[in-house]
């Protein structure tokens, strides 16, 4: 709505800019005082504190990313690697039927989740040795900026369940994790 206001601002009328003006103000007011809850939140609860602290300690995911993850997955941590990814939409799957093979997409599960990580792999991709290094290899492979970059999603996406599961702060060296055992 923050976003359609200032877009509407820059169309309307001199007579309607003041009131836009004032419905802008309102809003952002307001969104800074829903974050302040939702952090309030988190930081009341135990669990929710400690999941955040572990989401953030991977480089990339800010209080945005995590608030969101701990807020529309509460699922974090508790399935596989491929279920995980399944539910926020980021597993491929297949478009083949008889002799034809499709190519393979993601589709489904939770948009809101997947928009998040998609804004914290293209940080990733800047930011952390770990993503940059995967995407840099596929775009080497020849695979489109789209598709490496649904891959680095992906990969965070799992590395974040799996250190919630075993409630462990990231590293360098986490990335060796065991992701084949269910991680």
């Amino acid at each position: 709505m923050l976003a359609a206001e200032k877009n509407r601002l820059h169309t309307a009328p001199k007579a309607n800019e003041k009131n836009i003006r004032q419905h802008i103000k309102w809003l952002e007011k307001n969104l800074k005082q829903i974050n302040k809850d939702i952090q309030k939140a988190i930081r009341e609860s135990p669990l929710w504190r400690e999941n955040d602290d572990i989401i953030q300690s991977y480089k990339s995911m800010g209080p945005v990313s995590s608030s969101t993850l701990l807020s529309d997955l509460p699922e974090l941590g508790t399935l596989d690697r491929k279920k995980i990814a399944a539910l926020v939409g980021l597993a491929p799957f297949n478009c083949d039927s008889g002799r034809y093979r499709g190519r393979r997409r993601i589709w489904g599960g939770r948009a809101h989740v997947r928009r998040t990580l998609f804004m914290a792999a293209r940080s990733a991709i800047r930011f952390n040795p770990e993503i940059k290094t995967f995407y840099e290899k596929l775009r080497v492979a020849g695979k489109p900026h789209k598709v490496a970059l649904t891959a680095c999603m992906r990969k965070i996406l799992i590395t974040v369940n799996a250190m919630v599961k075993n409630k462990t702060y990231w590293s360098q060296g986490y990335k060796n994790l065991d992701f084949e055992h269910g991680c």
